[in-house]
């Protein structure tokens, strides 16, 4: 080789062309994030969570259960709610109280008449609990149950603005003779909730005893409705 001759280069590896259809590798995608702002897959993991809280209860479901029934990574949830707290707090407030905002709105349609105030909560909660029917097992897993992880949430929160409320306008209906005086005002509030949210909580089992799939939640409403407008007919 010539003393002024320069080294060959080294030959440069010729890229292996794309076939038609073959894409080309994109940048990774942080674990656990999603590839758009995805309300819709919020909206549904909190209805899986809140199915999950009414059936296993809230200190046994975890978010791994959850992401596995609504078929997502667990990183998801995390992304989303960040931890399990944070979780519960979304479930109280997008789901839970939202709901009984629906019975307290069904209410107060009725305006002053007391009749319409006690029909307008049975169909308010009646079609609470048909539109979600988690609503039943839940109260009755984490408010009625020793230890209930809502039932704080009842006292500080839906009692002010429902239950109280109503036991105050039956006071004040019996002060003006428009309603039974022998009743307790605070004690039939009790009554309507065992007369709409009971039945709907233990469906499973009464349907079952007395072959009864036929009632629906219009019949189970209907019949509140009559036995608190004619009582049993006793004569």
């Amino acid at each position: 080789m010539p003393v002024d001759a320069k080294p060959p280069r080294a030959a440069r590896a010729t890229p292996t062309p794309r076939g038609p259809g073959r894409p080309r590798k994109s940048k990774a995608r942080a674990v656990g994030r999603p590839a758009g702002d995805s309300q819709d897959l919020r909206a549904r993991l909190l209805d899986v969570a809140v199915e999950c809280f009414a059936h296993h209860g809230i200190a046994s479901a975890t978010l791994r259960e959850i992401a596995q029934e609504a078929g997502v990574n667990p990183a998801l949830v995390h992304y989303y709610f960040g931890d399990k707290a944070q979780l519960q707090q979304a479930v109280i407030t997008e789901r839970l109280l939202p709901a009984f905002d629906e019975v307290r709105n069904a209410m107060m349609q009725a305006g002053d008449d007391i009749a319409g105030l006690v029909a307008g909560f049975v169909r308010g909660m009646s079609e609470a609990v048909a539109r979600h029917p988690w609503l039943p097992p839940l109260w009755v897993r984490e408010v009625l149950c020793e230890g209930g992880a809502l039932r704080e949430l009842l006292l500080t929160t839906v009692a002010p603005q429902m239950p109280r409320m109503l036991a105050a306008r039956f006071a004040a209906a019996q002060e003006k003779g428009e309603l039974n005086p022998d009743l307790d005002p605070r004690l039939l509030v009790a009554s309507l909730v065992g007369l709409t949210l009971f039945p709907a909580a233990g469906a499973p089992i009464w349907r079952r005893m007395f072959d009864a799939d036929d009632i629906d939640s219009n019949a189970m409403r209907d019949h509140a409705i009559a036995l608190l407008d004619h009582g049993i007919g006793l004569r």
